[in-house]
């Protein structure tokens, strides 16, 4: 005699858990073998090897009787082990598969046997297991026949098995006849489940209480206020009446799998009006079913296909039907959802509203939320499977791409965010509010109900017992705690009980008592509202899906990226990344890294994509504000002079047409309507809406990365500020072009300005890229990516272009003391003037320049400035040691002038001398303006530590140890302060070498006098006049003055014993008696700017710290310089 089953002896309730999640797992892994078996890349290469065709051939024709000894096989006795290693994978996962198939089967007939009621509605969390279960194996099995190469990679593995073992695996007899037996999945599957029927068709029958209310179209869900919090205001406050509140956010998709997959395998069902009435909407809502992930059915072609093959059942009407409703589908459904999309956009905003300015609502209105989420999810998914996989052109039908290419869709994605974000915000809120109300309200129902019942078997009366004990517990200070909730076993053991009162022979019959099922299941939400907010939203709002729909992923990125009305949503992009690892399962833990990757990889584009639409706006931006902050500059104030000196003159003729005005700045800025939308307007309003993107969240996390959006746009910032900066110098090398100081200043601090508007749309420290940027700009290189800076740039142009031209163009541009620049001649030759000087060499310009590249900078170019200086007295000195005895025989000859007359015709190079020298006072000249520049610039910013420095400077007395006075100069020097040894010349000619036998001192002193006794050969020079206009020689030989008294000091600084007076009062002395001399001349050409050269000897005294001109007029009268100044002002006048 057979023992009765006990129901609550078979644990259905655990091994529909376990096998769920179980099929889950091997979903993921059929569907990762059939991906890496369909791309040649990713099989292993033994399967693509040509020569093993024959054998793969062979192998598909025995299978699964395969001959092991047969000597086409023996070609992979070779590679066994490695056709063991590559392929166990996959074989142990049809192993795999075909052991869950068997507990599929006898957990069927065991629920069969059990008789057991499923009703979505009342034992829920029973009926959705097995309806899942369902899905699952049927998605399965039909995967398992769409592996390509499955028979030969079962084969292979068995037969190199038998190679290394001596015997086949003992499953593969099995899996031989399941691969043969599930060829025609549908078919075989559908003979299976002959007698499961009795348990199935019920539990989908059920669908039809909640089915039709999911795939309302947009017009009835409108008109009906679903997911309205408004509609009804009175009732605001209440909690939704659902008698089945765990099927409102059931996924669409499932059910449709459920109803599909279920009346395939139950066909005959059909003929019912329930079953039809499901069947029928389903095939008429899309075309495309998903198996797993991107692993899609053309639904009605596969059902076509399966009745087509089913013999004896006369299925002809059936077949026409289905290819109906593959027709409406095809025309109506695309628009249909696509309705349906914009209404969720509109319902989600409302609730992303109301929700944030009242979060109290999220406790009684928490379904609301989950449902929204559902239903956006579900036509996300439907979009995705069908912009994937477009009809076949067979159907005739043309498809509307409007229907498919969503440009609002991020706004849809976003509300789904925000949503899950406030959910997350406020779940203590949540947590306190179902604490309360499972404890107040459920508890006491709950016990009145267990009262009311009749007759309630042991059991059973524990599982009530405890259900109600647990939640009757609960309290408020709970939540105030934190403490940890788990309600994993309340929910447990109502399934459970589900599963003992669900069975025919049941002493407490669920059916009999709905209120009470009900109301448990409604427990069960109010619990997971409580523990299980993450997995429902995961459940509810998972996107993971995008992971695998990549090119429709940066598609809809892009379109947002060009759409402006959409920029505020993009940040959802890389929020979505955050999503993908839902995906992965722990049955297949080898995709977790390439999935994960792929999620960082993505929110890294997304973001830097952002970034750089952002900075382009910006860019966009400053450049419009250079425009209107460049028509402000002083140039163009001319125009304005000239049109205002014109109406001051007499009224010109009545007749003659006005001029017109031109533009005045600030005109752009008068509107006469608010409709009319300037460029700027539109760049403001993209830029608003990009920043409350990058604004929107602190940390998008994704898979352990955290991805910090405002980093991510302060650095691209950063690096584009970098470039911008160095762009608008518009240096060309080319053509020596480049942007005054003063134009680019006024370019820079636009900029500025701008991007310290930024502060208002996100919250970043725009100091902090100034900080980090422009100090950069004060170095030669950037440390960016290592490029040249305004310094390098700036340095290069000043000496290689202005000063090079200023020497070798000599007459062109001269340094004029009085106007503090560098001034350019009018010449009457046809030689071009490529540039005035006066507009990048004067004060203003190098001021600009000091405010732009700062101290660091200054000094930089100063030192190269410096090393010029040094090439120049390199090559002096070669021309001293060359005239060495000529120069020791002048320097003691100095009274005796005929002497003197005769040595000085012995002397070479007295022209290169002179240039040299010329040239270091131009460059010195130059130094000169430029530190006065840094000097004022610095008074201006730091007007306290510059008093500090200049104290400093003071009070170390000139005979202080050198080491103290060398740091006192270099940084008084670094502070554009005037010293009496430039402490960056001192440096720059201490890293010559000395080549020459003679000592350092002994040529110095001999170029002293080299110079002193060449000055007189400028008299002769006709470029040698002093013009009083400018304060200045024509070619610059008034710089020799600064040379002079610079070289003079650092040279007798380093080399000397600190005899600089004493050197310099015997240079004077030479100088002197070589120019008295000039007045004994009878050569008129000689002697032709003999006054200009007086003047020289006096500006030579005056820029001394170390002369002074009692020791002038001891050596040179005055009356010649005063009769010198009275010639050369008079000359000046006269050309005036």
């Amino acid at each position: 005699m057979s023992r009765a089953m006990i129901p609550s002896q078979q644990k259905l309730a655990e091994k529909l858990t376990i096998l769920s999640d179980r099929g889950r797992g091997m979903l993921t892994r059929i569907y990762n073998i059939k991906k890496m078996l369909g791309n040649p890349e990713n099989k292993p290469a033994f399967l693509s090897d040509k020569n093993l065709e024959p054998v793969f051939k062979y192998l598909i024709k025995r299978f699964p009787n395969i001959d092991t000894k047969s000597g086409s096989l023996m070609a992979l006795n070779n590679i066994k082990s490695e056709i063991v290693k590559s392929l166990s994978l996959y074989y142990f996962t049809f192993v795999d598969i075909l052991d869950f198939k068997d507990h599929v089967a006898d957990l069927l007939t065991t629920m069969d046997a059990c008789q057991v009621f499923l009703d979505i509605t009342l034992n829920y969390d029973l009926t959705r297991n097995y309806l899942d279960l369902l899905a699952t194996y049927v998605s399965i099995m039909v995967l398992v026949s769409k592996v390509e190469d499955r028979r030969v990679v079962l084969s292979l593995y068995n037969v190199a098995h038998e190679y290394l073992h001596a015997q086949g695996d003992p499953s593969f007899p099995r899996l031989g006849q399941l691969v043969l037996e599930y060829d025609q999945p549908m078919k075989k599957m559908a003979e299976e489940f002959v007698p499961h029927s009795r348990v199935l068709i019920p539990a989908l029958l059920s669908l039809h209480k909640i089915y039709p209310k999911r795939n309302m179209p947009a017009e009835q869900m409108r008109s009906s206020g679903i997911l309205s919090l408004l509609g009804e205001p009175a009732k605001i406050m209440n909690v939704p009446n659902s008698e089945m509140i765990q099927c409102e956010y059931i996924s669409q998709d499932s059910m449709e799998r459920w109803i599909i997959f279920g009346f395939m395998l139950c066909h005959q069902y059909l003929q019912e009006a329930q079953a039809w009435d499901l069947w029928k909407t389903v095939l008429q809502s899309g075309y495309i079913v998903q198996l797993c992930r991107d692993e899609v059915l053309h639904i009605h072609s596969f059902i076509v296909s399966f009745f087509e093959n089913l013999k004896g059942h006369n299925l002809s009407k059936r077949i026409s039907e289905v290819k109906d409703l593959q027709h409406q589908a095809l025309q109506t459904a695309p628009a249909v959802h696509r309705e349906r999309r914009k209404f969720m956009r509109s319902a989600l905003k409302e609730l992303a509203l109301v929700y944030t300015d009242q979060p109290g609502l999220l406790g009684p209105k928490a379904l609301y939320v989950f449902q929204a989420l559902s239903f956006a999810r579900d036509e996300i998914h439907w979009l995705l499977r069908h912009f994937d996989n477009p009809p076949s052109k067979r159907h005739n039908i043309k498809m509307s791409q409007e229907d498919f290419i969503d440009r609002q869709l991020p706004e849809l994605l976003f509300f789904m965010e925000e949503l899950k974000g406030l959910v997350k915000k406020y779940n203590q809120v949540m947590q306190r509010y179902y604490v309360q109300y499972l404890s107040g309200y459920d508890s006491v129902l709950l016990n009145q109900l267990i009262q009311n019942l009749a007759h309630c078997p042991e059991d059973e009366s524990v599982i009530l017992s405890s259900l109600y004990n647990t939640i009757a517990a609960l309290t408020v200070k709970q939540v105030e705690e934190n403490d940890l909730f788990d309600f994993r076993g309340v929910r447990l053991d109502w399934f459970r009980l589900q599963a003992y009162t669900s069975v025919s022979k049941a002493g407490l019959i669920l059916r009999d008592h709905q209120d009470l099922a009900k109301h448990l299941n409604m427990i069960v939400f109010h619990s997971k509202m409580v523990d299980y907010l993450d997995q429902i939203l995961i459940e509810t709002a998972d996107l993971s899906i995008y992971c695998f729909y990549t090119q429709i992923y940066e598609h809809q990125f892009k379109q947002c990226m060009e759409f402006p009305a959409q920029h505020r949503y993009s940040v959802v992009f890389p929020m979505i990344c955050g999503h993908f690892m839902n995906a992965t399962h722990e049955l297949c833990p080898e995709e977790r890294h390439s999935i994960g990757t792929t999620s960082v990889q993505y929110a890294h584009w997304f973001l830097k994509e952002m970034s750089d639409e952002v900075n382009q706006v910006i860019t966009a931006v400053c450049e419009e504000q250079c425009l209107l902050n460049y028509k402000l500059l002083p140039k163009h104030s001319a125009s304005s002079i000239q049109q205002t000196v014109q109406k001051n003159k007499k009224k010109q003729d009545k007749k003659k047409e006005k001029e017109k005005e031109a533009e005045k700045p600030g005109d752009e800025s008068v509107r006469k309507n608010r409709e009319n939308f300037t460029r700027m307007d539109k760049l403001h309003m993209a830029l608003t809406e990009l920043c409350f993107a990058i604004n929107y969240c602190n940390v998008i996390q994704v898979w352990e990365h955290g991805f910090v959006p405002r980093e991510f746009f302060l650095q691209h910032l950063e690096n584009r500020f970098n470039k911008a900066l160095v762009g608008m110098m518009m240096y060309n090398p080319e053509t020596s072009e480049i942007a005054k100081p003063s134009e680019l200043l006024s370019s820079v601090k636009a900029i500025m300005s701008v991007l310290q508007g930024l502060e208002n749309y996100v919250n970043i420290d725009i100091a902090r890229v100034f900080n980090s940027v422009l100090p950069q700009q004060t170095q030669p290189t950037d440390s960016f990516n290592g490029e040249k800076t305004i310094t390098a740039n700036y340095t290069n142009w000043y000496l290689e272009v202005l000063l090079r031209r200023v020497t070798v163009n000599v007459g062109q541009i001269v340094c004029s003391t009085n106007q503090k620049a560098f001034v350019s001649l009018p010449t009457e030759s046809s030689q071009q003037v490529f540039f005035a000087a006066e507009e990048y060499a004067d004060l203003t310009e190098l001021r600009s320049l000091a405010e732009l590249i700062g101290p660091y900078g200054m000094r930089y170019f100063g030192e190269k400035l410096m090393a010029h200086i040094a090439s120049q007295v390199d090559e002096l000195k070669k021309l001293v040691v060359q005239n060495k005895d000529v120069l020791y025989q002048l320097r003691t000859n100095f009274d005796k002038p005929e002497v003197m007359r005769e040595l000085f015709k012995k002397l070479g190079n007295v022209d290169s001398v002179l240039m040299r020298m010329t040239i270091i006072g131009v460059l010195l000249s130059f130094r000169g303006l430029a530190q006065e520049a840094l000097q004022d610039v610095l008074e201006d910013r730091i007007p306290f530590l510059m008093a500090s420095v200049r104290d400093l400077q003071h009070s170390v007395p000139s005979m202080a140890a050198p080491k103290d006075l060398k740091v006192v100069n270099e940084m008084a020097s670094a502070a554009g302060l005037p010293c009496n040894v430039d402490p960056t010349l001192v440096v720059a000619l201490c890293q010559q070498k000395n080549e020459y036998k003679e000592s350092d001192y002994e040529i110095a002193c001999l170029l002293m006098v080299f110079v002193a006794v060449s000055i007189p050969k400028l008299a002769s020079a006709p470029s040698s006049v002093y013009k009083a206009s400018l304060e200045g020689s024509v070619n610059n030989c008034h710089c020799l003055a600064k040379a002079i008294n610079q070289l003079a000091g650092a040279l007798f600084t380093i080399h000397g014993p600190g005899d600089v007076s004493d050197r310099l009062q015997e240079f004077l002395a030479l100088a002197s008696s070589s120019l008295l001399r000039l007045g004994q001349e009878n050569d008129k050409e000689a002697v032709r700017n003999r006054e200009s050269v007086y003047i020289l000897l006096d500006l030579i005294v005056q820029e001394s710290p170390f002369l002074t001109m009692d020791l002038l007029e001891s050596c040179f009268p005055y009356a010649l310089l005063r009769n010198a100044y009275h010639s050369v002002y008079k000359a000046s006048a006269a050309d005036v």
